[in-house]
């Protein structure tokens, strides 16, 4: 199920700097202040008591409902909420070197305990436990890793994972948050695997776990590399995770208890292969959810129904004119029907012969969990901006701090959208 939203603007915000790099940052805000995102404060959004609702209904924030009823309008909890996990995903971003001539090029910049003070992003109530780094599996000649450092890079810091631990934010949210949050591409071997676009088996050992029905289950390779390859000095971005949730588990697996997974491009679609992993895995995992921003496709039609087999629930923040959340591969219908070998796929657009060119491939994939659709597009601030800006993750935040709903998309304009409605309405009588 989609929901359909247009994109909103709201006042202008406060702008802050981000350092520069010669690698392409996709956090990197626009220099016009109007554009850039201050995240906002849970007494700006949520009363006394609606932080009461929301340790009451938890698990509903967290998507057990799909998130029925909260997107469309966007409800005010789930939006802080959203923002919330947007800034730990930018948090990921500040504290990552982009610098290729620093010596600490790829690495955080920042101590495990200080990545989310010195990102400047504000009290969270949330410890970071520790660093995750993903490394590139494909095989390059030999003289790469002799270049410069830009290039040869294999292993690098993806990421982080942070306990909450704050008494009061704890009671607000109702259990003990767990994160796990990513960023976007950033090493030239990052970006070469995004481009292994064909479908690949997930391995053998989360085969197993899950079950032989999950056959079918195939995700994009080079997400599947980056998620699973290791080297003699580094571990695989899967063992961290699994280790460290298997830490958290043992720690906290009496108290009420989530994971949430978030990142943005490239993060977000290895925050949906953690999610899966996480709840193949461990047997008693507690709730599973995934907050993405801007993430590709990941997998066919059969590792979308694994992931609805696994109780992980997936909130997709869509923008329709960015151009990444329509790669890579194809899609098929999204319907609820559950395919078998002799079926025909039904690709989007494609006439008969060449959808089987396109199985062959196989390039066939499916959008998975819940899905928050915006446009920049039908923002004042952000409809002139490029390609690049519509991918952004503080294009991202800014569109889902001001969104209301479909039908009274301007935060700022929402009153006087409601009143024309009544004048109209009056004059009917």
């Amino acid at each position: 199920m989609r929901v359909a939203a247009i994109a909103v603007t709201i006042p202008k915000l406060t702008h802050y700097t981000i350092p520069s790099s010669t690698i392409i940052n996709p956090l990197k805000l626009n220099e016009n202040s109007e554009f850039s995102w201050t995240p906002l404060k849970h007494d700006s959004v949520l009363t006394h008591s609606n932080s009461g609702k929301l340790a009451k209904h938890w698990m509903e924030y967290q998507g057990i409902n799909n998130w029925e009823g909260l997107l469309d309008p966007l409800d005010d909890i789930l939006r802080s909420e959203i923002l919330k996990y947007g800034r730990f995903v930018e948090a990921a971003y500040q504290s990552f070197d982009f610098d290729p001539s620093s010596p600490t090029y790829a690495t955080s910049k920042f101590h495990k305990n200080s990545i989310l003070t010195r990102s400047c992003i504000g009290e969270t109530g949330y410890k970071p436990t520790k660093h995750l780094r993903a490394t590139c599996g494909i095989q390059l000649p030999g003289w790469v890793d002799r270049g410069p450092s830009w290039v040869s890079t294999r292993s690098s810091w993806i990421g982080y994972v942070a306990v909450c631990q704050d008494k009061e934010e704890i009671a607000r949210l109702g259990r003990r948050d767990v994160v796990i949050a990513f960023r976007g591409t950033a090493t030239c071997l990052e970006w070469l695997e995004n481009l292994r676009a064909t479908l690949t088996c997930l391995p053998d050992d989360v085969v197993n776990v899950v079950g032989p029905e999950n056959g079918g289950a195939m995700v994009e390779s080079g997400f599947l590399s980056l998620y699973t390859s290791g080297s003699d000095t580094c571990p695989s971005l899967q063992h961290m995770v699994r280790e460290e949730i298997g830490r958290v588990l043992q720690t906290y697996g009496d108290e009420p208890l989530s994971f949430t997974i978030t990142g943005h491009s490239l993060g977000a679609a290895l925050a949906t292969l953690a999610a899966y992993d996480i709840n193949s895995t461990f047997s008693d995992a507690p709730m599973v959810t995934v907050i993405s921003f801007g993430g590709p496709r990941v997998g066919n039609q059969n590792f979308r129904c694994q992931l609805e087999k696994s109780g992980t629930k997936i909130l997709r923040i869509v923008n329709s004119d960015d151009l990444i959340t329509k790669v890579p591969g194809f899609v098929i219908d999204n319907d609820d029907t559950e395919m078998t070998n002799n079926q025909v796929l039904n690709v989007v657009g494609l006439p008969r012969w060449v959808r089987k060119r396109v199985e062959d491939a196989p390039l066939v994939y499916a959008d998975v969990g819940q899905e928050l659709r915006l446009s920049s597009k039908e923002c004042p601030y952000l409809c002139k901006e490029g390609v690049v800006s519509c991918h952004e993750l503080s294009t991202y935040l800014h569109l889902v701090n001001g969104f209301v709903s479909s039908n009274c998309p301007f935060r700022a304009t929402a009153m006087r959208v409601l009143y024309k409605h009544h004048r109209k309405k009056l004059g009917s009588y």
